[in-house]
């Protein structure tokens, strides 16, 4: 187990329907630390260098286009493991994700895509798939002095060598 970041989204679908709170108490319920959140509406420019890695999908420029019709909820969670139990590989059928499979048909009852999204284009939340992304996309969307170090208050009920 490893002390890490990583950035979680709520994407223009999730903020509209509402989901803001909900989906924060997901990652809180499972005591994981908020370190940074904001609203905001990147450019087109930010969403492309954010999604890069997809540029040659046939499904970029709508993805794109998405994101931009509304505002985001942009944050960093912090403890053991949140990247991977923020989101798992799709091949891990054991323990679901807080997050669920990208799509959200394949996602299990109790995840946040199972319970709140039905198509793929809709799923309401971005999630990093590895720690290397995670460092990435972080750097990406907040500055060094935006991400706050503070001690949970509860962190000894929540681990037990804090």
């Amino acid at each position: 187990m490893s002390n890490e970041q990583t950035f979680i989204a709520i994407k223009p679908d999730g903020v509209q329907r509402g989901l803001i709170g909900p989906i924060i108490s997901r990652f809180e319920n499972r005591g994981f630390k908020l370190i940074a959140m904001k609203t905001c509406s990147p450019s087109k420019e930010h969403l492309e260098k954010h999604y890069q890695d997809l540029a040659e999908k046939p499904f970029f420029k709508g993805l794109v286009a998405y994101m931009l019709s509304g505002p985001i909820v942009a944050m960093v969670w912090e403890g053991r493991d949140v990247v991977k139990t923020g989101r798992k590989p799709e091949t891990d059928q054991f323990q679901p994700a807080i997050l669920g499979a990208t799509n959200p048909l394949n996602s299990a009852p109790g995840t946040i895509r199972g319970d709140y999204a039905i198509d793929v284009g809709r799923n309401v939340c971005h999630g990093s798939d590895s720690v290397e992304s995670a460092k990435k996309e972080i750097s990406l969307w907040f500055s060094p002095s935006e991400l706050l170090q503070w001690k949970h208050s509860q962190a000894s009920w929540i681990y037990e060598n804090a």
